[in-house]
């Protein structure tokens, strides 16, 4: 009888392993859907997203355009100029100019050897810290595990290896895993 019970609960923890995933990442889509087709309220479900998908592409396309570029430099300079706007501003496009455009931060993973024994996975995000008069200094950003917070630590030159043959995608995601995401050779 025990050995039936065991059984089944195995049963339930494997559906588990397999359904809590599958759930969750069903249910941010599905958030993050319903989040973007309700900025814009259209009566017809989906033409709220395509619209605002619509609107980003076009913003995106006009700040590429050599006319429109004096605008859009006008307008960041007079956010700049304020003082709250300015900090919450600036942070988040920086953060999202990491992760897409032409300056990408996330693209340089490397080991930082902490002691002996220790290393640790991160991510180069400044090479160059003269400006602080640190030049032998390195800026490596360490992402958390299950988590998207992570600290910026400054590690000598000497201490950093570069890592080669995997994807940043790869590094990230082995990273906020806690390490159990394979890293995948390329």
């Amino acid at each position: 009888m025990a050995f039936t019970y065991r059984r089944i609960f195995s049963y339930f923890l494997r559906g588990l392993l397999f359904l809590t995933p599958l759930a969750v990442t069903i249910y941010v889509i599905y958030a993050i859907f319903v989040f973007l087709d309700n900025l814009i309220p259209v009566p017809i479900p989906g033409i709220g997203i395509l619209m605002v998908l619509g609107l980003i592409t076009f913003v995106g396309y006009l700040a590429s355009l050599f006319f429109a570029k004096p605008f859009f430099d006008w307008f960041e300079r007079g956010v700049f100029k304020i003082p709250l706007v300015n900090l919450l501003y600036t942070s988040i496009k920086d953060l999202m100019g990491a992760f897409v455009g032409d300056k990408k931060k996330f693209s340089a993973p490397v080991i930082v050897e902490i002691s002996d024994s220790l290393c640790r996975l991160g991510f180069i995000t400044q090479e160059d810290l003269t400006i602080i008069s640190q030049p032998d200094l390195v800026a490596v950003y360490f992402p958390h595990s299950y988590n998207v917070s992570g600290n910026v630590f400054l590690a000598k030159r000497e201490k950093i290896k570069p890592l080669t043959g995997v994807k940043s995608s790869d590094v990230m995601k082995f990273m906020v895993s806690g390490g159990v995401s394979p890293l995948i050779e390329h």
